[in-house]
């Protein structure tokens, strides 16, 4: 039997709902949303009911989006409804909706024939600068995440969470569509890590303040840069003829409920597109997606077709971010497949894979950290000999023997239902398999890629040898590799002189990780009190040569300690700006130091 589910709540209608409860209500409100977060859920069909009482019921009917977008399709039948606590606390017990909730159809259901249109130039600023109601948009958000940020992950319940979806949502219709995503990201975040849910990640949560905070205040400072603008996600774009060829799927598994598959592609000019299926779900779901049907100009193939094969699209549809969407105008035919030895996939492989993360991780974004990773995680091929296992991942190095990195292989998702570490626990058993690979660097380790699909490396004896059926790569989130495709093992172990030596875990760095972490969990007190403790700690950041860290490590924690007087000499606590500031001066600077050191970890030693 399928268990009820409470719908999820658009920002607005839930920062409306906690505005309206008084003081006294407002202080009641987190203990109640975890009470009722934990009632039984009974539903009639997509309308779900919550008993609260016993003679109060709250009854959530979301829209035909399967979001709750408009006040009235949550009631209560208590005395003070709609102002009333049981109807705030089950809201607040719902997921927050993604920002398109409302709207009626996206790219892939309701094809878009044209751009999804923009705000005009008056709406948005010029190349001189955002207008005065984006700057006061960006300055509402700064403030609320300010906020979030001084009460840290203890004091940011639902009262303070309410104030930045409320921000979320004027930003979103001044049309700040990064901001308005990175507020989102924070509320998911903080609500995961207050409820110790199993997909809380502390570093996902620490960046989305960074870029939050970053972007909000450059925006506040009528920064002209359309990159923090950002773009609304159905803003598709009708493209031309594309010829594309299947390169491999990557399971997709969110921590907000969502599954699926994206398939990779790429044309005969080396552009990299995406097939996505992604709907609400889990493992089951990341698993039967990968065998579910294209739904591009409806060519009768499959994912894993497609991953094999290629296609020739008429009329595509593209979004920002390079996924190819449905629609009534677009046709495909299937194509034959490209092997990763020839054709544009070839090219994937000609370069050493130091100097392609050179160019990766030195791309020059302007100091913006999110454009940074967006760079790194384009996808990179490499020829690799497996030398043995590390602690939680594979050691390899180039296979033509050419100076190099030692690199780590990791899982590209540790999720046992999927069949990432059955693949993994083959390959570390064959040390000196040869092998191709396609992944995604990972930019917060050094010289790690997690691999997504491997490839025999043509004229190599001791490599892969997998079904025909296959068509010549195996995708590891999906296919499972077998003895029978493996050269037999050797016995051997990692090669002499490979020592693991790691310049970013190796560094005194941690002590500035530390600091911008513990003010997230934390909050500002905590990095108050851990100033007091240790004044003088960061003299190990600058006998290393990181005195610019050290600095702000320091002035973080100062900024942290500050105290004002009132008028009678009564200790304040001072506003959260200036902390804020401090906070995202120092989380910057360290994820450009790291950067740094990661980058310089792929260069021969």
């Amino acid at each position: 039997m399928t268990v009820p589910i409470l719908p999820p709540v658009a920002p607005d209608v839930l920062a409306e709902a906690v505005e309206s409860l008084s003081p006294r209500l407002r202080r009641k409100l987190d203990t109640t949303i975890e009470r009722y977060a934990a009632a039984p859920v009974l539903a009639d069909g997509d309308t779900v009911r919550i008993e609260c009482g016993e003679d109060t019921v709250v009854t959530v009917a979301p829209g035909a989006s399967g979001a709750v977008t408009t006040a009235d399709q949550a009631t209560c039948t208590c005395l003070l409804a709609p102002r009333c606590l049981h109807r705030t606390a089950v809201l607040g017990a719902c997921p927050v909706a993604d920002p398109d909730a409302a709207a009626p159809a996206t790219a892939d259901d309701a094809p878009t024939t044209a751009e999804t249109p923009q705000p005009d130039a008056d709406d948005t600023g010029s190349a001189a600068g955002p207008t005065a109601a984006l700057v006061a948009a960006a300055e509402s958000l700064r403030s609320a995440a300010a906020a979030v940020l001084a009460a840290g992950v203890p004091g940011a319940g639902a009262v303070p969470q309410a104030e930045l979806l409320r921000a979320a949502h004027t930003a979103r219709l001044a049309g700040l569509h990064r901001a308005e995503a990175a507020a989102l990201r924070v509320v998911r975040g903080l609500r995961a890590a207050r409820g110790r849910d199993d997909t809380h990640r502390l570093a996902d949560l620490v960046a989305a303040l960074r870029e939050l905070l970053f972007t909000a205040t450059l925006l506040a400072r009528s920064d002209p840069d359309p990159a923090l603008i950002g773009t609304a996600r159905r803003a598709y774009r009708q493209g031309s003829s594309l010829r594309v060829h299947g390169v491999c799927r990557e399971p997709v598994l969110t921590a907000t409920g969502y599954a699926g598959v994206v398939t990779h592609v790429v044309t005969d000019d080396g552009e990299w597109y995406s097939v996505a299926d992604v709907k609400p779900g889990g493992p089951g779901r990341a698993r039967g997606a990968a065998t579910a049907p294209v739904a591009i100009g409806a060519p009768a193939l499959t994912h894993a077709q497609l991953a094999r094969g290629g296609l020739l699209i008429t009329g595509a549809t593209i979004s920002p971010e390079g996924r190819l969407g449905a629609g009534r105008g677009v046709k495909a035919t299937p194509v034959a497949a490209s092997a990763w030895s020839a054709g544009p996939l070839a090219a994937l492989f000609a370069r050493p894979v130091a100097d392609v993360v050179a160019d990766r991780l030195g791309a020059d974004t302007g100091g913006d950290p999110e454009q940074a990773d967006r760079a790194a995680a384009e996808l990179v091929g490499c020829d690799v000999e497996i030398l043995g296992a590390g602690r939680d991942h594979l050691l390899a190095r180039p296979a033509d023997g050419s100076p190099g990195p030692l690199i780590r292989l990791m899982p590209a998702n540790d999720n046992p239902d999927l069949a990432h570490l059955t693949n993994f626990r083959q390959l570390a058993a064959r040390p000196g398999l040869h092998l191709r690979v396609v992944g995604r660097l990972d930019p917060e380790r050094a010289a790690t890629i997690r691999p997504l699909a491997v490839a025999p490396v043509p004229g190599s004896d001791t490599t892969v040898r997998l079904p025909d059926e296959w068509q010549g790569h195996a995708d590891l989130g999906y296919d499972q590799l077998q003895g029978a495709h493996l050269p037999p093992p050797t016995g051997s172990t990692p090669l002499p002189g490979y020592a693991e030596v790691d310049a970013l875990a190796d560094s005194p760095l941690w002590q500035v990780r530390h600091l911008v972490e513990l003010a997230v969990t934390g909050g500002r007190r905590a990095v108050a009190e851990s100033g007091r403790r240790g004044r003088e700690t960061y003299g190990p950041l600058r006998r290393a040569g990181f005195a610019g860290a050290a600095d702000l490590a320091a002035g973080l924690a100062a900024e942290a300690d500050r105290r004002g007087r009132d008028v009678f000499g009564v200790l304040t606590d001072p506003g959260p700006d200036r902390y804020a500031s401090a906070w995202l001066a120092a989380s910057v600077h360290l994820t450009w130091t790291e950067r740094a050191l990661i980058r310089s970890a792929w260069q021969p030693e």
